[in-house]
């Protein structure tokens, strides 16, 4: 394992800071390259380093945070020529908002858990200057959908919204069930997708409450169902089946195999 001093830490970033501004001033490409012509790519990177997280990848890990790291380096040399901010501004703000958001570590509170400090955390962040007005506002619209529940979630949960059993939630699990089934039932098509969203967040819910990251766990299903499906097509073609052609007994059959040749 590599272990650098700080010295050599900020060496290495200084370095980076070096290199962009060569890049900025002599590449053609990276001179012309503007805040909305970066978006999609700094998108695509961090979609990369999230992907690599859920791989335990390190080594990819640590080439996607240089990737994310250089994006973050180029909005604010970008900020800097337009003599609204340099990426001094960004560490410094930022540091200012942790220490603000922290005053169990910087000031006089007390805490002693994590959960401790997320109950005072959305209070925390609404006394800000510039904090949100509402307890949701902060949340990007942007965010997928199952990333987006979790996280109005857990806000409303900070400052006391919640279940106050955790076992609770699967009462409220099991009922947007039987509404799902009773909206299939009637034949509603746009009532079915409203119970079909109940049922999702409720779901989201039980997963939050229980320490499970739903966008997470539901990527290494993903992953699982993707490994085990090609592998049913693989052996399919080595015996020479169309899978069309197959019958669900025999889809079945492949399927246990490649969970047998699971990690």
């Amino acid at each position: 394992m590599t272990h650098h001093t700080r010295e050599e830490k900020l060496a290495a970033f200084s370095r980076y800071l070096d290199v962009l501004d060569t890049l900025r001033e002599k590449c053609p490409w990276d001179r012309v390259q503007t805040n909305e012509s970066l978006r999609p790519n700094t998108i695509e990177e961090t979609m990369e380093l999230a992907e690599a997280i859920i791989a335990d990848d390190h080594q990819a890990i640590r080439k996607e945070l240089g990737d994310v790291l250089l994006h973050v380096l180029f909005y604010a040399k970008i900020g800097e020529e337009k003599g609204e901010f340099d990426i001094a501004d960004v560490c410094n703000s930022a540091c200012d908002k942790l220490i603000f958001r922290h005053p169990h570590v910087y000031g006089t509170e007390h805490a002693e858990t994590a959960k401790e400090v997320l109950d005072h955390w959305e209070l925390i962040k609404m006394k800000e200057k510039d904090g949100n007005k509402t307890v949701l506002s902060g949340v990007p619209a942007t965010l997928p959908s199952l990333i987006k529940a979790e996280r109005v979630q857990e806000k409303a949960a900070n400052v006391g919204f919640d279940w106050e059993h955790r076992e609770d939630v699967w009462d409220k699990v099991k009922e947007e069930v039987a509404e799902v089934e009773r909206e299939l039932a009637d034949g509603h098509e746009v009532d079915r997708e409203k119970e079909f969203g109940d049922l999702l967040f409720a779901i989201v819910n039980a997963a939050r409450l229980y320490g499970v990251r739903p966008d997470n766990a539901l990527e290494r299903t993903n992953r699982k169902f993707i490994f085990r499906f090609n592998h049913i097509e693989r052996r399919a073609k080595e015996m020479g089946l169309n899978l069309n052609d197959m019958t669900l007994a025999q889809m079945d059959a492949l399927w246990d195999e490649a969970k047998r040749l699971e990690k």
